[in-house]
């Protein structure tokens, strides 16, 4: 009875798209809380304050849902053909993390949970909860518990089938699922992931502090970027894939099927050009229903003037130039600092009128004094 449960849940997620599931218990993952409360105790989140506030109840499954019995860990493979580090040499070009180039995957997600969450309500008569990466689950450890993969020395999953490339979704239930075996680690003796890097962003292996993460930096970080992240991002505009990419286990991974996550025109590693002169109104319409838009148009500019910065692009100045009165101190401080690398002589030429801007990181970068 077990089996035919289990498999006509796996049925049903196959018929929806699912690529990959595994069942486990709703239990804590063993390692997990520590690693956690170490994590959050060194400051290694950041900006991200809703990991520290949300920690217990992100520590156990049952700490989210007392209920939960049974975890269902579902997978989409969200793969590309080609080399994703392959834009990295483009430099006025924007790099978007692949995850970024199509739909939200959090709507894709919820839109085949839905059903498959209602599928196995009705097969276990039991209530049922979905959830996606922001909710309060740790659903890396989850998932390498349930099998789905195991969590790499860059403390992401990998999976044998489909390498770095899996969306996670999961369902929580009441009723009692026989789990099934943990992904043993198989990363060995491998640090590929660690050592290219731009950042040095891993303590150790297994190990990350976010602060100094680049897909941190370009998506969470709300405020100004440190001088010695911003040449090591290069054209990187939205997250990274250096570390991702760069896995062995990538020999077996495939292109997603998923339509909805086929790469989008709008965020297909664009000209930096088209993205220096969009407003807010532009931007929204231009990334919407992408992950894209969910950092607001002020925090992506900064990014997309970095990247200028480093182009070595001249045909950039005008465009970089035009920002310097940007509304946002986050734009104006980086149009600064690109300007400076671009067209050093017009930057001197501005700096006497730039010494009285509002906002003192602005005015640090045009007198040398960035922090």
């Amino acid at each position: 009875m077990a089996e035919t449960l289990k498999q006509r849940i796996a049925e049903e997620a196959k018929s929806l798209g699912f690529d990959a599931l595994r069942f486990a218990a709703a239990d804590a993952v063993d390692g997990a809380e520590a690693a956690l409360e170490a994590f959050i105790a060194e400051g290694r989140q950041g900006d991200m304050a809703w990991l520290a506030n949300t920690a217990e109840r992100r520590k156990s499954p049952h700490s989210l849902w007392p209920e939960a019995k049974s975890v269902v860990l579902l997978g989409v493979n969200y793969g590309r053909g080609g080399d994703p580090l392959a834009i990295l040499g483009e430099r006025s070009r924007g790099a978007i993390s692949i995850y970024a180039q199509g739909a939200d995957y959090h709507d894709v997600l919820k839109a085949k949970l839905r059903p498959l969450a209602a599928k196995v309500q009705a097969l276990t008569q039991s209530e049922v909860k979905i959830f996606v990466d922001t909710a309060p689950v740790m659903e890396k450890p989850l998932a390498a518990r349930a099998g789905l993969g195991w969590q790499g020395k860059h403390t992401n999953l990998v999976s044998r089938e489909f390498g770095s490339w899996l969306f996670i979704g999961s369902i929580f239930t009441a009723a009692e699922i026989a789990p099934d075996q943990p992904e043993e680690d198989h990363c060995g003796a491998c640090r590929r992931c660690l050592d290219v890097c731009p950042t040095h962003a891993f303590t150790a292996p297994y190990q990350i502090d976010a602060r100094a993460c680049i897909s941190y930096l370009t998506i969470e970080h709300k405020g100004h970027i440190a001088p010695r992240f911003r040449e090591a991002m290069g054209n990187r505009i939205f997250g990274c894939d250096d570390c991702l990419a760069v896995c062995p286990w990538n020999k077996f991974a495939s292109t997603a099927r998923e339509a909805k996550l086929s790469v989008r025109a709008e965020s297909d590693n664009p000209p930096l050009a088209e993205l220096l002169v969009l407003d807010d109104e532009a931007f929204r319409a231009r990334f919407r229903g992408t992950p894209i838009k969910r950092t607001g148009r002020d925090r992506f500019l900064r990014n997309v003037l970095i990247a200028a910065g480093n182009s070595g692009d001249a045909s950039l100045v005008p465009l970089v130039e035009a920002r310097i009165e940007d509304a946002s101190p986050l734009v104006r401080a980086m149009a600064a600092w690109a300007l400076a690398r671009l067209a050093p002589q017009r930057f001197n030429a501005l700096r006497g009128t730039r010494a009285n801007d509002p906002d003192p990181a602005v005015r640090g970068e045009w007198m040398g004094e960035a922090a």
